[in-house]
């Protein structure tokens, strides 16, 4: 073989190299910006209630199943059902943490702890006796469409999402940033009981912070079923890693959720090139190690 003949196949092996590069690198911010729409619900609970919620992975299998339900029984496409399954879930969440989680916690931040785990608990139970433990999924016309973009073959659903989970972080910021209701928030977010004094309905604002974090849950479901399997325990995957999102952003932060979202898909990505879809995710939980040790507070966390 030539000299110039070696050099061609050199520099095609490269490029190919370059282009398996950069669709990872695109797959992984795609998806890592569904996982950021997760991880902001779970930090703005943690922000404004100052705990975790254990029922977070729970609740996006719900929504899952009702995105399921939603396109099974009704016909309706999961974009379409995002427009109901939104406020109805901020519905839920609302009354979960205004009638029931409070009441049943009395005050005892630990008590809260225990209380969202049992309703994870009966909301996976009671998904595995309607359901049992088969995986489902849904057929709709763009599931497998790509949208090609230079040498780049990107799915369109996760184009969608991608765009979709940076619209709802923007409308997120500007009602915490403008609004009276986001404004309320943020003072009981950084003192309870001052914002108390000054007239906010402390376990109102609670309730809508925790219903605002449940909807987000919704809109994530609707953008994940069209190319993702749902089973009464798929939550737990995505919140194990929401969880990781939110300690490398930072406990509370929204632009920390969505910039950690983002980093920790591209990771995920990255690593299943190099070593295997089966270690796909041992990059994530290094870097949350990492995180814990050199930077608890996380990229955009502030100093206790």
């Amino acid at each position: 073989m030539g000299v110039r003949a070696r050099a061609f196949l050199s520099h095609g092996s490269m490029m190919l190299k370059l282009d398996i590069f950069l669709s990872a690198l695109a797959n992984g911010l795609l998806t890592g910006a569904v996982y950021a729409l997760i991880a902001l619900g779970l930090t703005l609970i943690y922000g404004v209630l100052h705990i975790i919620n254990f029922a977070h992975g729970a609740t996006l299998t719900l929504a899952m199943f009702a995105v399921f339900v939603a396109h099974q029984a009704f016909g309706l496409d999961p974009y379409i059902a995002v427009f109901i399954l939104t406020p109805l879930f901020f519905v839920m969440g609302y009354a979960l943490q205004r009638f029931v989680i409070t009441p049943a916690s009395h005050g005892d931040d630990g008590n809260i702890l225990l209380v969202t785990l049992g309703i994870s608990i009966i909301i996976e139970n009671a998904l595995l006796a309607i359901f049992r433990s088969d995986t489902r999924s849904i057929d709709v016309p763009y599931g497998f469409s790509v949208i090609e973009v230079g040498t780049l073959f990107l799915s369109t659903p996760k184009v969608i999402a991608f765009v979709a989970t940076l619209a709802v972080a923007a409308l997120l910021w500007l009602l915490l940033a403008r609004s009276d209701t986001g404004k309320a928030i943020r003072a009981v977010a950084k003192e309870k009981t001052g914002a108390a004094l000054c007239g906010i309905d402390v376990a109102h604002i609670y309730a809508v912070t925790f219903g605002i974090g449940t909807a987000c849950l919704a809109i994530a479901a609707c953008l994940l079923m069209p190319t993702f399997l749902v089973n009464p325990r798929v939550g737990n995957a995505f919140v194990l890693v929401a969880f990781t999102i939110v300690v490398l952003g930072g406990m509370g932060s929204i632009g920390g959720a969505l910039a950690g979202g983002l980093i920790i898909g591209v990771v995920e990505s990255l690593s299943g090139l190099y070593f295997g879809e089966s270690l796909g995710q041992i990059g994530i939980f290094l870097i949350f190690l990492i995180v814990l040790l050199f930077r608890p507070t996380g990229l955009f966390g502030a100093k206790a």
